[in-house]
């Protein structure tokens, strides 16, 4: 679906799906498509938008007339990528990432709505801050209630009390928590020097990326993102950057089910493993 006479792309985009809600999905690519067209109006800036479609059986017809809405040509090109299985989702990007060639790489979730200037402020941050080898955004819910992305090392204990405890237990370890999910730093400034970052959106420079290996297909699904930005610390900045902005409407493993629990719990298990245990 790449236009052949199209514009070189500058930045690569990978979201990849297993079985994905549709309404959202239009609504994710619509925001991308719009944040896409602007970046190429103010700097001259296409895009290439990698989907990675992780299920084997055929796509839902809504989810792929919402890939071919898109259409063909233009700032905003479209490559698909599917047969595989599904290989897990630090994998499913890691096939994007191999393919890929521009300087820029996004990590992107299907279940986000970029603000429209999302794009264009991601992109010249990036070319104003050369440290910077990874940007994580401000991000909010579907309530406008800002949701905190980046976090300190994760322990046993906030992990445990994140995702089994009920309300009311947590209301007990509020300023624990609120410490852990960098609520007293990363609100309305920039802020760098961070290590582990959710992987809703992670727009890295290529060449970091390539030396990291991208994601570690050791993690199914849960604790990649940590993990990838943890180890991408030690090349270069990790930064905070708010006027960066996406609503983002996934989350929560505990709501999801028992599957979705079992696989937090494992590759919190080798997070833990491979980076070093703390309790509390």
């Amino acid at each position: 679906m790449t236009p052949p006479n199209g514009p070189t792309p500058s930045l690569d985009i990978s979201i990849v799906l297993f079985r994905p809600d549709a309404e959202l999905f239009r609504a994710s690519l619509d925001s991308v498509a719009a944040a896409a067209r602007l970046l190429y109006e103010r700097a001259g800036t296409a895009c290439r938008l990698w989907i990675v479609d992780n299920d084997r059986e055929p796509l839902q017809p809504a989810v792929r007339a919402a890939i071919e809405s898109l259409g063909d040509g233009g700032p905003l090109s479209v490559e698909m990528i599917a047969g595989h299985g599904n290989v897990g989702y630090g994998a499913g990007h890691n096939l994007a990432i191999r393919r890929g060639a521009s300087d820029l790489h996004l990590v992107l979730n299907y279940d986000v709505v970029l603000d429209r200037d999302a794009l264009v402020a991601a992109l010249g941050f990036m070319e104003a801050n050369p440290s910077t080898i990874l940007l994580t955004p401000k991000v909010f819910d579907g309530t406008g209630e800002q949701q905190f992305i980046c976090k300190r090392m994760p322990s046993v204990l906030n992990l445990g009390l994140r995702a089994a405890m009920p309300v009311a237990v947590r209301r007990l370890f509020r300023r624990y928590l609120d410490h852990y999910e960098m609520r007293d730093l990363t609100r309305d400034s920039v802020v760098g020097g961070l290590e582990h970052v959710g992987g809703a959106f992670m727009l890295f420079r290529r060449d970091a990326l390539v030396r990291l290996g991208g994601f570690d297909e050791g993690f199914f699904l849960y604790f990649e993102d940590f993990d990838l930005s943890r180890r991408a610390a030690r090349l270069g900045d990790v930064t905070y950057v708010p006027a960066v902005r996406l609503v983002h409407f996934g989350g929560n493993a505990a709501r999801k089910g028992a599957t979705h629990i079992r696989l937090f719990a494992q590759s919190a298990f080798r997070f833990f493993h491979k980076h070093g245990w703390k309790l509390y």
